[in-house]
C-alpha cells in the first residue's frame, strides 16, 4: 500500500511540474499577443528560416511575434504578418529586417524606428525591409572564392 501513494505522490508531482512549464512558456513565450496587439505586414525578398512565432524586436527589446509568412503569387515576395503589442507605436517610416540570432541559427524580425510623426496604423504595411542574409553562402564565397574568368584569346 506504502508503494502505491509514493507512485500517486510522485505522479501529481510530475503532472505539476508539466503544467508549471506550460505556464512558463505561455507567459515568456507571448502567447495570444495577436488577440491583444495590432497586426502590421512587411514584404521581404528572402525570408530564410523566419516562421510564425519568432520574435519581432526594436533595439534588442521583444515587441511582438511574427504571426504568419505567405508568398504573393503575383511578386514572388515573402509577406510577413507583424502581431505588434498595442502599447508599441511604430513610426510610419520605420524599417523591418530579418536578422540572424545566431550562427546556430533561429532568426527574428528587428524593427528599426524612423523619425516620422505619424504613427503605422494597424493592417499598415513596413516599406522599407531587408531580408534574411544566407551566412553560409557567404561563408562559402569566402572559403572557396569563384574561379577567375579565361583570358580571351
Amino acid at each position: 500500500m506504502r508503494g502505491q501513494w509514493a507512485e500517486t505522490i510522485m505522479g501529481v508531482l510530475v503532472l505539476g511540474l508539466a503544467a508549471a512549464f506550460l505556464v512558463y512558456g505561455l507567459w515568456t513565450g507571448g502567447g495570444g499577443l495577436s488577440q491583444r496587439g495590432y497586426e502590421v505586414t512587411a514584404k521581404f525578398g528572402e525570408v530564410g528560416s523566419l516562421t510564425p512565432g519568432a520574435a519581432v524586436s526594436v533595439a534588442g527589446v521583444k515587441i511582438g511575434t511574427v504571426s504568419r509568412v505567405t508568398l504573393e503569387p503575383d511578386t514572388y515576395l515573402a509577406k510577413v504578418g507583424l502581431a505588434i503589442d498595442p502599447e508599441v507605436r511604430l513610426p510610419a517610416d520605420s524599417t523591418a529586417k530579418i536578422t540572424s540570432d545566431s550562427l546556430l541559427g533561429g532568426v527574428h524580425v528587428a524593427i528599426g524606428a524612423g523619425g516620422a510623426a505619424e504613427d503605422l496604423k494597424p493592417g499598415g504595411e513596413i516599406e522599407n525591409t531587408q531580408g534574411a542574409v544566407d551566412l553560409f553562402g557567404l561563408i562559402g564565397q569566402v572559403v572557396r572564392p569563384p574561379a577567375p574568368a579565361p583570358e580571351p584569346e
